[in-house]
């Protein structure tokens, strides 16, 4: 019997399950795997383990510049939001959480702001600024894991459930040691380049999970 582990890009499959109004859910992700376990491709074949890629929230606090006070990201409702689905990912069935770190890099001015800008100066407040705040080490994590379970035979079928071309690379290798991709990016639109390098794509209707608005 052939083995595979479903790979699930949590930041892309946020935005393709949930949207800023509802966010997506511990129960959506369980949805997701349930309609992944049950698609014909994977048919007969057994689950090793689904694992999830995301970032664990910012914690740090930072000063705002013209007067905006102290931030702290810790405390925020996306922070306490990205806590809670992490704890109730952790507690699902096969699941494993492999978490990077999202890196604050300073502040930004709104690009509404510029774009209402007249003449040659623009007024700054410090509603206007937004924090920059990068993503580290998911890519190379989930890149990581698709080489290990091809090189150590743990399985050999990987559901990648992501739409970034960035993970081509990881996608060819895995193919290259013999093991097969399904491709599954939630009714997104990828590169040819994505297609041409994964064995099949299994179409996940995001709509039929009712989130989004």
């Amino acid at each position: 019997m052939l083995n595979y582990a479903i790979l699930i890009d949590g930041g892309f499959a946020k935005r393709k399950l949930g949207s800023a109004r509802n966010p997506a859910t511990a129960e959506d992700f369980a949805r997701l795997v349930g309609a992944l376990c049950s698609a014909h491709p994977l048919s007969g074949m057994r689950l090793h383990r689904v694992y999830y890629y995301d970032s664990a929230p910012l914690t740090s606090s930072h000063m705002k510049p013209l007067g905006g006070g102290t931030v702290e990201f810790g405390a925020t409702a996306i922070a306490e939001r990205s806590r809670s689905l992490f704890d109730q990912l952790s507690k699902q069935p096969y699941m494993a959480l492999r978490l990077g770190e999202l890196a604050f890099e300073g502040w930004a001015v709104r690009p509404r702001t510029l774009d209402k800008a007249e003449g040659t100066a623009v007024e700054i407040r410090a509603e206007d600024l937004n924090p920059q705040i990068s993503q580290k080490g998911v890519d190379m994590r989930i890149g990581m894991d698709i080489a290990a379970l091809t090189l150590k035979r743990q399985v050999q079928v990987i559901v990648l459930v992501s739409g970034d071309s960035d993970f081509i690379p990881a996608m060819k290798f895995a193919r290259r040691e013999g093991a097969q991709l399904f491709l599954c990016p939630i009714g997104a639109h990828v590169r040819p380049t994505m297609n041409e390098h994964s064995d099949l794509m299994i179409e996940i209707d995001p709509k039929s999970f009712g989130k989004l608005e």
